[in-house]
């Protein structure tokens, strides 16, 4: 659960837009999905790649591979229908708890995804495998002999708070809020890139944080370990025909639950500065993978952006704004902004911060507190590069006369996630279509 607090805002013009989300079956819209009740396509030759915050994390380890191994989770079936009614051919999933041997992921995608789902409906969406995926080691919950926020507490016991404020990441034990990337096309696991262990530091003219005297917030000793990714971030390149995508996927550090050093705010900053550099050769010199791989991405190569930034262009506390950066790269297809009639509605009912806020609430995909709370975001995103063409795309939020809404519900709390799956069909050659 990743929340920006809000600062005010002029409140932006609620209006309804027809959206278009491919469902139970693999080339059809489901009706209910679409809010105002007309069936699509979906066209052939396309892809459909989506984001999804899933919000499964336990409170301790092995809690959340427990509850999902008994295989009647109410919120894992849910997030499962979720993505059952979607349908994406790729996925990156946020905040699912990261083991060595990827049980957790293998128990939802078991037990949850390749078991068709029903919320209050007697039509189920259809089950949904993936016979690629791909996971690796978190920076959340891994401990480190430093105090970060500078309470003056080191060495906390394992599960608290106290611990989880000086991990890599923000975490309560190590793989607390990892990722996954799901396929139905094949992973190019020879040219995976991860960047877990990046230091902050080494990047140029970083946002690193300072004390009220302009001191350096973190000692040396801490800088020496410090990483800049929060979870870690990613290049997949996933093997379509005879192309390759490459997904870039990351999770950065929400921007608040810090302090006047802003320390949180200034990560969050440069994790997403961290895509918008590795676009461009000149940019890209300082960034080193975890192999010792130097530079960022070739020219030529095709990608897409996936993720919860935990950053809104518009609202929330992003007040760096790394995220309005990216969205104007030169290399970035930016123009396409999923939406929902579910979303537009959820803040005119809700109101409170929302009422203040200046970006279209059709575009929000988290649904936070309202009064005192930031409201509803735009926090995930899929964004392709501009050498691929967009065919349509969309945020899962029904409104509130739609039989699934249930799925999402009304504020808190939901019995899915926070967070809504946003999607993108991206148009490729006509022969080339996935299994599924």
């Amino acid at each position: 659960m990743c929340l920006m607090w809000q600062r005010q805002k002029p409140f932006a013009s609620l209006f309804v837009t027809l959206w278009s989300l491919a469902c139970a079956a693999p080339a059809l819209a489901d009706e209910a999905c679409l809010g105002l009740g007309q069936a699509v396509e979906r066209k052939p030759g396309t892809v459909r790649v989506a984001t999804f915050n899933v919000s499964l994390a336990g409170n301790k380890p092995g809690e959340m591979l427990t509850r999902l191994q008994r295989g009647d989770d109410p919120q894992a079936k849910a997030v499962a229908e979720i993505i059952q009614r979607v349908h994406p051919d790729v996925l990156l999933i946020n905040e699912l708890d990261y083991d060595e041997r990827g049980e957790t992921l293998k128990a939802f995608m078991e037990q949850y995804l390749a078991v068709a789902q029903g919320v209050n409906d007697t039509q189920r969406a259809s089950a949904i495998e993936y016979p690629h995926y791909f996971i690796a080691p978190v920076n959340t919950g891994v401990a480190t002999d430093c105090d970060l926020d500078r309470d003056g507490v080191r060495g906390a016991k394992i599960g608290t708070n106290e611990y989880a404020r000086d991990a890599r990441g923000y975490g309560k034990y190590p793989g607390q809020y990892g990722m996954a990337i799901l396929s139905k096309f094949p992973i190019d696991r020879t040219k995976i890139r991860t960047f877990q262990h990046l230091r902050w530091r080494d990047m140029p003219d970083n946002k690193l944080p300072t004390q009220s005297d302009d001191t350096p917030w973190y000692d040396a000793k801490t800088l020496d370990e410090l990483p800049l990714s929060s979870k870690s971030h990613w290049d997949a390149p996933i093997l379509i025909g005879s192309r390759a995508v490459h997904v870039l996927a990351s999770h950065p550090t929400p921007p608040v639950f810090d302090g006047p050093e802003d320390r949180n705010g200034r990560r969050n900053h440069d994790e997403i500065r961290l895509w918008t550099d590795y676009l461009a050769a000149e940019s890209s010199k300082y960034i080193v993978d975890d192999r010792g791989q130097v530079g960022g991405l070739a020219d030529a190569d095709s990608f897409v952006i996936l993720g919860d930034l935990n950053s809104d262009p518009h609202d929330g506390n992003a007040e760096l704004q790394s995220i309005s950066r990216l969205l104007k790269h030169p290399r970035v297809n930016s123009k396409e902004v999923p939406r929902s009639a579910g979303g537009a509605e959820a803040a005119q009912r809700q109101a409170g911060a929302n009422a203040m806020q200046r970006g279209d609430p059709e575009s929000d995909t988290g649904d936070f507190p309202d009064e005192k709370g930031p409201g509803n975001l735009r926090l995930d995103y899929v964004l392709p590069s501009t050498d691929l063409s967009i065919a349509g795309s969309g945020v899962y939020w029904p409104r509130a006369a739609d039989p699934r809404y249930p799925l999402v519900g009304n504020g808190h709390p939901t019995i899915s996630s926070d967070h809504r799956l946003v999607w993108l069909d991206i148009t490729l050659p006509a022969e080339i279509t996935p299994t599924r």
